[in-house]
């Protein structure tokens, strides 16, 4: 499966699913009326996706690499702030981990990929090397795709 856009990005959709998660358990109870918290671990979530989503977008690996990493610490501050929740009883302990556990999923998922990227931009091509440079030889079907391949 090729990936064309940041929406076919597993980790872009899993964000999604945890932003929504969060924007659901935050919007209802007592949660709903600490707007500090609310409003930081929401805009937390949304950072997740939308570093993601940019990253993506700028058509270079190491910026792509450059905003995953960002995304992943954007993670781990959803993370912090739902053991605040719970520790201040906003939270059920199994909600707490049931988002605790996508948190984590997300996080495994964006350094998986940053890995990859990271792979990517530091995989060195092959150095292309004769004893004598090939434009001075005679060209043969096989200097000369090389070279066309260069161009």
């Amino acid at each position: 499966m090729s990936i064309k856009c940041f929406e076919d990005l597993i980790a872009w959709q899993k964000a999604r699913e945890l932003t929504k998660a969060i924007y659901n358990v935050t919007s209802t109870g007592i949660f709903s009326k600490d707007f500090g918290l609310k409003d930081q671990i929401q805009r937390a979530s949304v950072s997740v996706m939308s570093n993601i989503a940019e990253g993506f977008e700028r058509n270079s690996r190491n910026e792509f690499h450059h905003f995953l990493v960002i995304a992943k610490s954007s993670c781990a501050e959803v993370k912090s702030q739902l053991y605040v929740a719970l520790d201040v009883d906003y939270l059920t302990e199994p909600i707490f981990q049931d988002l605790k556990a996508q948190t984590e999923e997300v996080s495994r998922i964006i350094g998986g990929l940053r890995v990859s990227i990271d792979q990517q931009r530091t995989k060195k091509q092959p150095s292309f090397k004769h004893s004598t440079p090939f434009f001075f030889t005679r060209p043969s079907a096989l200097s000369t795709r090389y070279f066309l391949s260069l161009h």
